[in-house]
């Protein structure tokens, strides 16, 4: 008698993901994807009602937990990752989703509270949960860290200012990680987006509902589960495969400055 069985997903069962602003765009729709393959998934994020939401629709496919923070919480951060359930401790795979954009303007004029607000999130946030987990990689010595980094992280484009600061260090953070837990054999992946159609400019024009929509007219912008296909294709690469670094545009984007709209 012969027996099938999908060997990618017995394989993932066994293995732990963690994902940072799994609430919305990009992050929810990497819970959503790995949850299909049977990934156990943590799960956190600000905004605690969404995910009971998720957690609620996801637990009929896969193991989930969720933990309700603010990446900026460098004492909630380590709080909560330090005491996981034991079902939950070993974390495989962190991805480093939460981020946001704050404000689009000249650098003089810009508000300095959307300056702190980005660095916190995109740089610090990213690093405070990393931090947290990366210890316990080592000392099994393996694991796999994927940055959601941005092409803001690879130019820098007319008042984007400190936001393509901020992305700059991701992208730097993500090679010094490569570099530094290589020994321990431990892959770092970075994924840098252009424009994808989420609520990434809905936060950037703070609640302009109108201007936000206008973003992603005349042409098709990238969705978060390309994305999301994106993160699943590099975690389950064999071990010896590390998938360094991607940008990813939608096909009417050229770079930063260049797009093609009907």
């Amino acid at each position: 008698m012969y027996f099938w069985y999908n060997k990618s997903k017995k394989n993932s069962l066994m293995k732990t993901v963690l994902i940072t602003g799994a609430t919305s765009g990009i992050g929810m729709a990497t819970a959503k994807r790995l949850a299909t393959e049977g990934f156990k998934l943590i799960l956190t994020g600000r905004r605690e009602a969404r995910l009971t939401a998720l957690k609620e629709s996801l637990s009929k496919q896969t193991e989930v937990l969720t933990l309700n923070f603010d990446v900026r919480d460098k004492e909630l951060v380590f709080k909560s990752l330090q005491s996981l359930p034991e079902a939950f401790k070993n974390i495989d795979v962190l991805i480093n989703n939460a981020g946001n954009a704050h404000g689009l303007g000249p650098i003089d004029q810009a508000d300095i509270d959307d300056f702190e607000s980005m660095i916190d999130i995109n740089v610090k946030g990213l690093l405070y949960v990393s931090k947290a987990i990366m210890p316990q990689m080592v000392a099994r010595k393996s694991g796999h860290i994927v940055n959601i980094g941005s092409i803001a992280g690879k130019e820098v484009y007319p008042n984007g200012n400190v936001y393509c600061a901020s992305k700059h260090a991701v992208d730097a953070i993500s090679k010094a990680m490569r570099i530094d837990l290589n020994a321990h054999g431990i892959r770092v992946g970075e994924i840098n987006p252009g424009l994808v159609e989420t609520e990434f400019s809905l936060v950037r024009f703070k609640g302009d509902a109108q201007k936000a929509k206008s973003v992603y007219e005349g042409y098709k912008a990238l969705q978060a589960k390309d994305i999301a296909d994106l993160i699943h294709f590099m975690i389950t690469r064999p071990a010896h495969v590390n998938i360094a670094e991607v940008l990813i545009l939608p096909t009417a984007q050229a770079n930063a400055v260049t797009l093609h709209k009907e």
